[in-house]
């Protein structure tokens, strides 16, 4: 059976109480319910990764423009303490990425990288801007 990553996050969203949407056959964003009445975006893309040669899930959540302030250096020392999610600037925004080959990931463990990567953006999203905007 071909795994249906669309259906897989809504019933994901649905699980956690969360919001879905779908783009296309491979994208779609999760509304992830957190702590203290905050949510957090997080899409997900099953893309090629060309530098394995494998298909690849990729989940990411944006945290704030990125700007010459920011401690990047705090922000790399941060991926340390994480076990799926790290911060990457795209598009000249800090985000959260945690990404996975499909091939080798069980649902439980994208879950998994869905909830680390919403806590964590959400977290410094709040720690950088102040606000819960994305």
């Amino acid at each position: 059976m071909a795994f249906n990553f669309n259906e897989f996050m809504e019933r994901f969203a649905e699980e956690i109480g969360g919001q879905f949407s779908e783009y296309d056959h491979s994208k779609s964003v999760i509304i992830v319910p957190l702590e203290e009445n905050r949510f957090q975006a997080v899409l997900g893309v099953i893309k090629y990764n060309e530098k394995f040669k494998k298909m690849g899930i990729e989940f990411s959540s944006k945290v704030c423009p990125f700007s010459d302030d920011i401690d990047c250096k705090q922000l790399v020392v941060e991926n340390a303490k994480t076990c799926y999610a790290k911060f990457v600037i795209v598009d000249d925004f800090i985000k959260v990425e945690g990404s996975t080959f499909l091939e080798t990931t069980m649902e439980e463990g994208m879950k998994e990288i869905i909830k680390e990567v919403a806590q964590l953006a959400d977290e410094w999203e709040l720690k950088l801007t102040g606000l819960d905007v994305n």
